[in-house]
């Protein structure tokens, strides 16, 4: 097990290295001058270049890309151009916010997910299996950022039921889990939550009704086995899969909640990019592309190491 453990490691950090080229080169080849957010439009070309050597720009890329990487495992990820504040501090604290909003995003999809998908494999082919499968369907084919604002709209414009934006009276900077606050992740929340869900659901229900199918089953009932017994050992088989489905699901989250902090003002890490795409800030956008595909890379290794260990048809050696 420990050998498997290594060699899935060993695995893991060339494609760290990748990631890292893949993520400071497709910033660095988008057209615009980085130092357009803190310039004058009458900057003099001695200060131009001033700013230019002091965050390293006129420098070759190859030795641009060795320095970052270099700093980066060191945690230092440089300084935000608009702000200038370390882009290590502004990443990793909206990446605790943008975590807190996947992983409840995620528990809700998972819920719902594996309810609607046993529904649905246990009657396959009836009127419940239709029903469940459209909502699967609808979660996974609506647009997020339209599904926000149309929740904005009727919960907050409308009942006046829940805050429309932002991450509490205060800011997330003095979040507490009280209902105060709580309301204002519950919009944000259950509209990340319906990809998730949709695509839970219909792996769920594949696997059951595939279960249901195998022999072992039939036997199970033969030897009169009672239908909570056979639904136990139907979740024992289908509960691997759908975990690391559960897994890959909060990394795509992480990364892909751009819109839905946008809609909602959530100071995540999909806000986080928003502003730096629009200030061209490229240490903040290329910091917070690195850690998240970092992060995402670490958890797929994460759900393979879990998957091989509840799942004894796994060869770990």
């Amino acid at each position: 097990m420990i050998s498997y453990l290594l060699r899935r490691i060993s695995y893991a950090l060339p494609i760290m290295l990748g990631v890292a080229f893949l993520c400071f080169m497709l910033v660095h080849i988008a057209p615009g001058d980085p130092l357009v957010s803190i310039l004058p439009p009458d900057a003099s070309v001695d200060l131009q270049k001033q700013l230019m050597e002091l965050y390293g720009f006129n420098r070759s890329y190859p030795e641009q890309f060795f320095s970052w990487v270099w700093r980066a495992l060191h945690g230092d990820l440089g300084s935000s151009i608009a702000t200038g504040r370390p882009v290590a501090q502004e990443v990793f604290r909206a990446v605790g916010n943008t975590l807190m909003l996947a992983s409840l995003a995620t528990l809700i999809g998972f819920f719902f997910g594996t309810l609607f998908g046993f529904v649905a494999g246990y009657f396959r082919n009836s009127w419940v299996d239709r029903i469940a499968s459209f909502i699967s369907v609808i979660g996974v084919s609506v647009p997020h950022y339209w599904l926000g604002m149309v929740l904005v709209i009727i919960f907050s414009s409308q009942l006046m039921w829940l805050p429309a934006t932002g991450a509490g009276p205060d800011g997330s900077a003095a979040w507490v889990w009280d209902i105060e606050h709580i309301k204002y992740l519950i919009m944000p929340a259950v509209t990340m939550s319906f990809i998730p869900m949709g695509i839970i659901s219909r792996t769920v229900r594949a696997l059951v009704a595939e279960i249901l199918s195998q022999e072992f089953v039939v036997g199970l009932k033969a030897r009169g086995l009672s239908e909570f017994g056979v639904f136990m050992h139907v979740v024992k088989n289908a509960a691997p899969t759908a975990l690391a489905v559960m897994g890959l699901q909060l990394g795509y989250l992480l990364g892909g909640s751009i819109l839905i902090e946008t809609v909602f003002s959530w100071p995540g890490t999909g806000f986080l990019l928003n502003q730096a795409i629009f200030q061209r800030d490229l240490p903040l956008l290329q910091g917070t592309i690195l850690v998240l595909a970092l992060f995402f890379v670490a958890l797929n290794l994460l759900v393979d190491i879990l998957q091989t260990i509840f799942d004894p048809r796994i060869e770990r050696a």
